[in-house]
């Protein structure tokens, strides 16, 4: 009697020792939320787009210029000299800018941000203004409009520019210093 009981209980504790098995998640996650993302990111970059066709309609005598990396320029002032160059990697930039949204209301004056020094591609700056600067030569003021994903995006600047907000920008170049190992 004793030997059955053993035998039961050990073929009842073999097969109650089986391996784990994976559990199924309860919910399946899809790319939905990326997918609603990107529509309406499309959607906002039509808006934006739209909204500067619109103002470069209104003022085409400017002889707007459409760069390489997504917004829209026209010289104030043209260097007419081809002595000059653009900036390169490490070269300094002594400039100054002011900014105002596509309404043409000023957000931010010369006085407010003060005359700037730029370390090409090697301090923090807007992707917008800093791909500008490369297209600038020494005495240049040149208007560009940003699409907000080249000005401050999705986080403004914490301050006066909010969320997604294109903007313009005159900027000026005062001097640009040659980096010595150029």
């Amino acid at each position: 009697m004793i030997k059955h009981i053993t035998i039961l209980l050990s073929l009842l504790f073999l097969y109650s020792c089986k391996m784990p098995e994976a559990r199924k998640p309860i919910s399946v996650k899809t790319g939905s939320f990326i997918d609603a993302s990107v529509k309406r990111n499309k959607e906002l970059n039509a808006k934006e787009q739209a909204s500067i066709e619109k103002l470069m309609a209104l003022k085409k005598d400017n002889g707007y210029i459409a760069s390489e990396s997504g917004f829209w320029y026209y010289y104030n002032t043209k260097a007419e000299t081809d002595t000059l160059s653009t900036p390169k990697f490490g070269d300094v930039i002594n400039y100054n800018y002011n900014i105002k949204d596509l309404n043409g209301k000023l957000i931010y004056s010369k006085t407010d941000v003060k005359t700037q020094t730029y370390a090409m591609d090697q301090e923090e700056l807007f992707t917008g203004l800093r791909e500008g600067l490369k297209l600038m030569k020494s005495g240049e003021t040149v208007t560009f409009i940003f699409p907000s994903q080249k000005a401050f995006g999705y986080y403004g600047d914490q301050n006066k520019i909010g969320s997604n907000t294109p903007i313009i920008c005159e900027v000026t170049v005062n001097s640009i210093s040659q980096n010595q190992s150029n």
